[in-house]
């Protein structure tokens, strides 16, 4: 299965039409309050993932009652694929802003994710006409047709499994440093004036080192978002943004201020002894 995966990444003809769909995401869900909904900024947790089980525990569930409900269970199936339906638009549209995000530097994730949506898309498409078919009577089609998109569901979801688990979309960036828990020396404090910030590695991992209003501050310099580097992005009012996507973070604590990161960023312990900036994991 994985050798499939691969197979698929590498599938260069799907740049070109991947580039243009994942810009004209980008173009109608701008950086803001729509975009932070649909990231789940709110939430604290990636949104899409959590949607996914409305649509296929409807799905599935319609399945099973067609095949094992016996007549009791025919209303009840109906009913499902048609929710699921419903449930398919607002899964879509979170998935396709997470996924608008993370094509433009990452090849696999482009082609993968289109499939994965491509394939969404059929699924949806044999649901309703199985929905179809059920409304005209013709109950047996409706449920070969519904048995067919739960397949091509099943595909679709091995492959947002792999985007997620394999390629890291909508997960913390962050999540496997492992910052030092002693004080460990950064830079000189002479050389951090005040309103800029210098980038240092410490302990194997990157660090943001600012100074706002006198104070130093410090964050793992990896977005949580998709690993974009917070040294190269913008210091304003007592926060960084980060130059790939713009989620924006407080430097005081790392807390969200703008997504599309859902997940706050790890903040370092500061301290100025003999003249250096130290370190340590808070």
């Amino acid at each position: 299965v994985h050798d499939v995966v691969a197979q698929l990444a590498g599938l260069e003809g799907l740049d070109e039409p991947a580039k243009v769909i994942g810009k004209s995401v980008r173009d109608v869900v701008p950086a803001g309050p729509v975009k932070d909904a649909l990231s789940g900024v709110w939430l604290g947790h990636a949104l899409h993932p959590l949607l996914t089980d409305l649509p296929i525990g409807s799905y599935t569930s319609a399945v099973l009652l067609d095949w094992l409900g016996g007549r009791d269970g025919e209303p009840a199936a109906d009913r499902l694929i048609g929710l699921g339906i419903l449930f398919t638009l607002p899964t879509a549209a979170t998935g396709m802003t997470e996924w608008a995000d993370s094509e433009a530097g990452d090849p696999a994730v482009r082609r993968v994710g289109l499939i994965h949506a491509a394939l969404n898309v059929g699924a949806t498409l044999l649901f309703g006409a199985s929905l179809a078919s059920r409304r005209r009577g013709a109950r047996g089609s409706g449920k070969l047709l519904a048995l067919a998109g739960a397949g091509v569901l099943g595909a679709s979801g091995h492959l947002g499994g792999h985007l997620s688990y394999a390629e890291g979309v909508g997960v913390d960036q962050t999540a496997f440093e492992e910052p030092p828990e002693d004080w460990t020396p950064a830079l000189r404090d002479a050389e951090l004036p005040e309103g800029e910030s210098r980038f240092a590695e410490v302990g194997g991992v990157g660090v943001l080192v600012a100074r706002h209003q006198g104070a130093v501050y410090a964050l793992s310099n990896r977005c949580s978002h998709r690993g974009g580097p917070l040294d190269e992005g913008e210091l304003h009012d007592g926060c960084v943004t980060c130059p790939l996507h713009k989620s924006t973070f407080r430097l005081e604590d790392g807390s969200v201020v703008r997504g599309p990161s859902a997940y706050p960023q790890p903040r370092w312990e500061t301290r100025v002894r003999d003249g250096v900036i130290e370190l340590k994991g808070a």
